[in-house]
């Protein structure tokens, strides 16, 4: 289930194009429909996340195909949608439960909210850049201390970064 809200002073935000397709990559990822996800994607596409590094378009459709095998029963809401120009940033809270490895950490079979932002900018009806901040403390303190301690260790001390998932054709 999704909800669209719009912020204050934002009122056509609903109405607008580059909204909907940028909407449309999270209903993609949700419905876990590659193709769609792969249609709004420009070919250049770059996203730039919590992990540090850009990941192409075929990279982030592969983090995706990770993240939605790791967690269940996904459910999305989109709290504050604000548009301006062509770009679109949404607010996001997703629950899901982690039944797969994800980000390192064992399957835990926690329920997890997981909440940020993203901006994605819209060119000629496809996504051409998204930014994304995510609240990791946030996640991984639901998944247990072993899983943020691991991540801990693992980023801060030893400066690994987690490999990019391949893409599923």
């Amino acid at each position: 289930m999704t909800h669209d809200m719009t912020a204050p002073g934002t009122a056509s935000a609903a109405a607008d194009p580059c909204v909907e397709v940028a909407l449309g990559v999270s209903r993609s990822i949700l419905d876990a429909d590659w193709a769609r996800l792969d249609s709004l994607l420009a070919p250049g596409f770059q996203y730039h996340g919590d992990l540090g590094q850009p990941y192409s378009r075929d990279e982030y459709i592969g983090f995706m195909q990770a993240m939605k095998g790791a967690l269940s029963d996904m459910t999305m809401d989109f709290t504050h949608v604000v548009s301006s120009g062509d770009l679109v940033s949404i607010r996001f809270v997703t629950k899901a439960r982690q039944t797969g490895k994800f980000m390192g950490a064992p399957a835990t079979k926690k329920n997890v909210e997981i909440r940020g932002i993203f901006m994605r900018r819209v060119v000629d009806g496809l996504v051409v850049e998204e930014w994304q901040a995510t609240d990791l403390l946030w996640m991984m303190t639901q998944m247990g201390f072993g899983t943020l301690m691991g991540y801990t260790v693992a980023a801060g001390l030893l400066h690994k970064s987690a490999a990019i998932p391949a893409r599923i054709a």
